[in-house]
Formats: C-alpha cells, structure tokens, sequence
C-alpha cells in the first residue's frame, strides 16, 4: 500500500512556483505575434467549421492561445495571486472580444450560411462537456505545474475545444440566430469554468505558495463566490444533460417499437421518422388502410416499449384494395414510362446521328485534301429519294458534296466516287461535285 501511495504522489514532479508562474505569465499576454496567432486560429476554426471540415478545426484548436488566460485565472485564484489573476482576467476577456469580432465578420461575408454538424455539435452543452472540460483541465493543469510535458497539452486542446464555440457564437451573431449564440457562449462558458477550477483544485491539492496573505473573511468570500459560478454554469448542463439521455432513450425505444411492428396486420412500414424534440414518431404503411382499431392497436403496443407519451403519426403509401384498379393503373404507368424511354433513346439516337454525320464530313474533307488540294469543302449527309408524288416509300440514300476551287476532271471525279462507295462501305453513295 505505501509503495502504491508513492507510485501515486506527484510533489516530487513539481515544477517550483516561480518557474510556473514565469510560464503563465508569459502565456497570458496578448501582445505582437500572440494576437495574430489568435486571430489565425479563429479564422481557421471559423473556416473549418463554415465546410464541415473536422481536420481544420483540429488545427485551429492544436494553435490557439486561449489556454494561457484561463490556467492563469485557476492559478491565481488557487495562491491569492491577485496581480496575476487580475492581468489573465482582462487578457482573457480582450482575447474573447477579438475571437467574437473575428469569426463575426467572417461569417457575415462568407457566403456559405448553412449550419453542418460541426456547428452545431456546439450549441447543446451538457453535462458531459462539464466532464470534458474538468478533467482536461486537469490534465493540463498537470503538465503546466509538473515536470510532465508530452503532447498533453495538445491533447487537452483538442478535448476541451475552447476556439470552436467561440467561432460558433460568431456564426450565430453574424446570421442572427441568438440560439447558436446561447447555446455556444454556454458550451464556452462550461469550458472557462470547470478548466479553471481544475487549475484552482490541482494548485491547491500541491500546496503552492499563497503569494498574498488575506483574512478569513476574504477567504470566505472568494469560496463563495467560486461556489456560485460552478453552480450557475454546472445547473443548466445537468438539465441538458438530463433532456439529452431522455432523447436517446426515446430514440432506442422507438427503434424497438418500429422493428416489431415493421409487418402489421399485412401492412408493410415503408417509411418512418424519430422525432425525439417533440416524442413524434411519423410511420408510412402501403397494404390495406389502417382502421381506428389498427392505429389504437399500433399506439398500445408504443408503450409497451416505454414509449407512454409519444404521438404515433401515420401516413398511408400504397394501398392494395379487393380489386385491381391499382395493378392497372400501376400497368398505365409502366406503359407511358416505356413509350417515353424509347421515345428518348430516339431522340438521342438522331442526335447522335447528326453528330456523327458533321465528324464524318469533316474526316472525308481532311482525307481527301492531301489527295486533291483543290477541293475545298464536303458535304455529308443521310437523306430521302423521293420517286415521284403518290405516296410511294422513300428511298433512303447517302449523299455526298465535294466542292473544288476549280472543276475535276472526269478521271478524278471517278476515283474520287470509287474511292468514296469503298471509304463509306456503301456501293450506292450519291456524289456530287460543285
């Protein structure tokens, strides 16, 4: 048991409180570089957000200096260092204006405006990201304050998500939609809090030094006020929380529901739909039509799945009565569909005839001109040979143009013709010469 105890101790990792309080120090100003690496960050959060893209918005969390504020705040809170806290407090809310302003004004001249997963992953916090939030602070709050570096704070930048809700707050105040807003200053505001008070609990629990000696009373006063807003932030996540699992019970509920009775009384369920907001179930059967007696049926078997206070909505597809009025209307509906398909396939095969036609004219001018530079044009086409005004058929023919800037003699006109019935594979081409 002592060996296990000392196993868990980690005083003997302790950075020394100077050295951890240069390193906060140095992470909380917001000066030069640092205020463009924040802007950076929202920018590409912003981006990564706007195109559903997860990688992006990895990135933005892997660069962005929003940690350094908060952990200062923990930490000056946890040692009475009221100088420090004083200075991460005003870093902190200057870098949270510039974040807002930033990706506000994106999204206010980005022309993308849809609202994908990623955006709104951010704006139903629960009493999960509280968790999140808490003990990836505190594992960052241990590789600040320790000998313990890695790739935790990495790790913990990606977890706690601090730059997405804040791009998402924008979202919502450059489309003016105040629920996104809410929803993902919230998510933000969980975030600050609980890593906060990870670095205020750590701090303690290693007994840094208090850098100000402050009175009982004084004491009293900032636990009170540290009490109040865990309780203010943590309230509303419990209730989400709450709301959250009676969503996906509803939801695992429903999909039993539907299994069982997805062959009813001879009716087949097409189609349905889960509205776990508002505990609507919308269910489309095609057969015979559901009686009062059916649906009644259908709503006392939902609570047997624990689904008492649901609304079933239901929608008739196909219906097969006695007769076959639907077969033979569902025969019409073949038959024109079958006539329209080969009324298009020859509609594309003439236009494909006709192109094929000026491609074939070009090639014989192109082969032709080596031969007799002084052609100068072909004219290919397939047509009608009309023998006279009675209704007799037409013969169909190929007839072929040849222009020249002089006149042939008669030996080329009848190589050319031989040449032509041999090219075309058609002994009875029509030549004429211009």
């Amino acid at each position: 048991m002592i060996s296990l105890l000392r196993n868990l101790a980690i005083r003997q990792d302790a950075e020394s409180s100077d050295d951890i309080r240069k390193t906060l120090e140095s992470d909380i100003s917001f000066k030069g570089a640092r205020i463009w690496v924040l802007i950076s960050a929202i920018i590409l959060a912003s981006v990564g957000l706007n195109m559903n893209s997860t990688a992006v918005i990895i990135g933005a969390m892997l660069i962005s200096p929003l940690m350094g504020p908060i952990n200062g705040m923990g930490y000056g809170l946890a040692t009475h260092d009221f100088h420090l806290l004083r200075l991460a407090f005003q870093n902190y809310i200057f870098a949270v204006l510039v974040s807002l302003v930033t990706s506000t004004l994106y999204f206010a001249i980005s022309p993308l405006s849809s609202a994908h997963s990623e955006l709104l992953a951010r704006t139903s916090p629960t009493i999960y990201d509280v968790l999140v939030a808490l003990f990836g602070g505190l594992a960052g709050t241990i590789s600040l304050t320790t000998k313990l570096k890695g790739n935790i704070v990495p790790g913990v930048a990606i977890a706690t998500a601090l730059m997405p809700p804040l791009c998402t707050a924008g979202y919502g105040l450059a489309t003016g939609q105040i629920a996104f807003f809410l929803g993902a200053f919230y998510l933000f505001a969980i975030n600050t809090v609980f890593i906060a008070l990870a670095t205020v609990a750590f701090s303690r629990l290693m007994r840094f030094p208090i850098r100000t000696d402050i009175d009982e009373a004084k004491k009293r006063h900032i636990n009170r006020l540290i009490t109040v807003v865990i309780l203010v932030t943590l309230i509303p996540s419990v209730y989400f929380g709450y709301l959250l699992v009676q969503k996906e019970r509803f939801t695992e509920n429903a999909g039993r529901f539907i299994r069982s009775v997805s062959y009813f009384g001879g009716d087949y369920l097409f189609r349905y739909a889960v509205d776990p907001d508002h505990r609507v179930i919308s269910m489309v059967y095609g057969g015979k039509p559901l009686t009062d007696a059916d649906k009644l049926q259908l709503t006392k078997r939902a609570k047997d799945f624990g689904l008492e206070q649901v609304t079933l909505d239901f929608e008739q597809g196909l219906v097969i009565g006695d007769n076959s009025e639907q077969f033979r209307e569902s025969d019409q509906l073949k038959f024109e569909i079958s006539r329209l398909s080969a009324d298009l396939q020859r509609s594309r095969l003439k236009l494909d005839s006709l192109r094929a036609q000026k491609s074939t004219g070009l090639q014989l001018l192109r082969e032709l001109k080596p031969l007799y530079p002084e052609i100068s044009g072909c004219f290919f086409a397939d047509s009608y040979q009309f023998a006279d005004s009675t209704g007799t058929q037409p013969v169909s023919r190929t007839c072929v143009l040849v222009s020249s800037l002089k006149p042939l003699d008669r030996s080329s006109k009848e190589k050319i013709r031989e040449w032509l019935k041999i090219r075309l594979k058609n002994p009875g081409i029509l030549v004429v010469f211009n």
